[in-house]
């Protein structure tokens, strides 16, 4: 499961946030509250939903479950003309990603993570970025059925 490296240009992203943590997750809540109003998001540049993490600087330096990060419910859009009340906005600077596919139930994505963290980063002529961490769902993503697939986006940077 190689990833491919790429140059992500800046997106505009609309959506809501929560603060969680790894023991605390409520990824649950947060998609509750927003898939009923993502349709009042009138500018977005396609149907595709972005799940993003925005960690505290040097986060996974010393990582730990119990440390609280922003975890977003999102649509990139054209402009931020329109915002509908009650969303946010969020600036994805460009930069280098290192990009896997998921295959499979989202309860799975975590031997993925696992791969990527333990297996590839270490080894690899990368470290992660202080950038957002996002997961994009498009058409192929069916959450918890077998063939349901997701880009996982590593923000990365040489080690050098």
């Amino acid at each position: 499961m190689l990833p491919i490296i790429k140059t992500l240009t800046e997106k505009k992203l609309v959506g809501h946030f929560i603060e969680m943590s790894f023991i605390e997750n409520k990824t649950f809540q947060l998609w509750n509250g927003f898939m009923p109003n993502r349709k009042e998001i009138k500018n977005a540049i396609d149907a595709n939903l972005y799940s993003l993490e925005v960690y505290a600087e040097n986060h996974f330096d010393n990582f730990d479950p119990n440390d609280s990060f922003q975890k977003w419910a999102a649509v990139e859009v054209s402009d931020y003309s329109t915002i509908p009340e009650g969303m946010e906005t969020l600036i994805v600077p460009a930069g280098l990603y290192a990009v896997f596919l998921h295959s499979g139930p989202v309860a799975e994505a975590h031997k993925t993570y696992h791969y990527i963290f333990a297996e590839w980063l270490p080894n690899s002529e990368y470290t992660v970025d202080d950038r957002p961490h996002f997961a994009v769902m498009n058409e192929k993503y069916k959450k918890d059925d077998p063939t349901s697939e997701e880009e996982i986006w590593i923000p990365i940077k040489s080690r050098n």
